[in-house]
């Protein structure tokens, strides 16, 4: 397959010690480098990804990364803050020679909140790269996202199923994802229609404009096994003319046409929250969503233009239409004319 000259070649490096540490710390469960990829998947096609750490610490990690093709790179446990040093150097190095190297590797992606590595971004910029940062939010310096061009908190990348809901992703997970079917294994997410319409908002949000083409490259690159074919469809037109008759998407334009999420006007979704407010004095967080489907069972925030429920939440909250108070499992989710019990 030919791959188009205008898509950004990526270079994913991973300070790992800090994000495992990161995620379980202020969000109780283990790092999954899933939605990072995906993220990636819809801004450019990624290249190479290597990850910093003592493994003999991450054991239970190693699978789920190499299921990525993440390549480990092993820092020994030394005595003092030598191997902290050490990964940060041997990352900053890995990073510099292969930017020196790789003219067509146009962004870089550190993962990381250490500002200590801010330097390295800086040194990257100066060479003409984009670098995007990515890192748990609580446990990220204030000084690293304004050294970057963009910074993800992978806090807002997580689903439902991965952190987002306060979910512990426990060490029998791995034991269960051995059960999984093959291209759970493999990393990548379902071959469904829920997947064209994710990855579609994902990409209206980093690129603005999208066409077809590029949304079945991001598609391929978010899942090689992904088939229109082993959906129903004579091709990939067809499957997003399906779509468009449901009102999910709309298309525009003939050859290469342009597409766009149809969704449900913000003051729909404005409605539905306030209605449900309206009628019980605060809603479990946790229980929000179904509480949402059962009023309306074709609520998807993704067909919203929303990575997953938590951004959906954020932005009803940035709108005032809830509240949400407490933490962890105890959030409740009120009117901001309300209180909670």
């Amino acid at each position: 397959m030919a791959h188009d000259d205008d898509v950004p070649r990526i270079a994913v490096f991973l300070d790992y010690e800090n994000l495992a540490i990161g995620a379980k710390d202020n969000l109780g469960a283990a790092f999954n480098f899933r939605p990072v990829a995906d993220a990636l998947a819809e801004r450019g096609r990624v290249i190479t990804r290597k990850a910093y750490a003592d493994w003999s610490y991450f054991d239970d990690d190693r699978r789920m990364l190499t299921r990525h093709q993440v390549e480990l790179i092993d820092i020994p446990q030394k005595m003092g803050g030598s191997r902290k040093n050490a990964a940060d150097i041997k990352m900053a190095i890995d990073a510099i020679e292969l930017a020196l190297d790789k003219e067509y590797i146009s962004t870089f992606v550190i993962c990381t909140g250490d500002s200590d590595l801010s330097p390295l971004v800086q040194k990257l910029r100066e060479l003409d790269r984009q670098v995007i940062g990515v890192g748990v939010r609580q446990s990220t310096s204030k000084l690293l996202p304004p050294a970057c061009d963009e910074f993800m908190f992978y806090d807002n990348l997580v689903t439902d199923s991965d952190t987002a809901m306060g979910t512990t992703i426990s060490k029998s997970d791995s034991k269960a994802s051995r059960s999984r079917t093959k291209s759970e294994e493999m990393g990548s997410t379902p071959t469904d229609l829920a997947l064209v319409t994710a990855t579609l908002a994902g990409l209206s949000s980093s690129s603005g404009t999208v066409r077809a083409s590029s949304l079945k490259r991001a598609l391929l690159r978010k899942d090689p096994t992904f088939s229109e074919a082993e959906l129903g469809f004579r091709n990939f037109s067809a499957l997003l003319s399906s779509l468009a008759s449901k009102g999910q998407i709309e298309v525009s334009g003939s050859g290469d046409p342009e597409v766009s999420l149809s969704g449900v006007s913000a003051d729909e979704v404005d409605e539905l929250l306030t209605n449900l407010l309206h009628e019980e004095a605060a809603v479990a967080l946790t229980g929000l969503k179904t509480a949402l489907r059962k009023r309306n069972p074709d609520f998807d925030e993704r067909a919203l233009g929303y990575r997953n429920f938590g951004s959906f939440l954020t932005a009803a909250e940035a709108r005032g239409v809830i509240k949400i108070t407490g933490k962890s499992d105890g959030r409740m989710v009120t009117s901001p004319k309300k209180k909670s019990r």
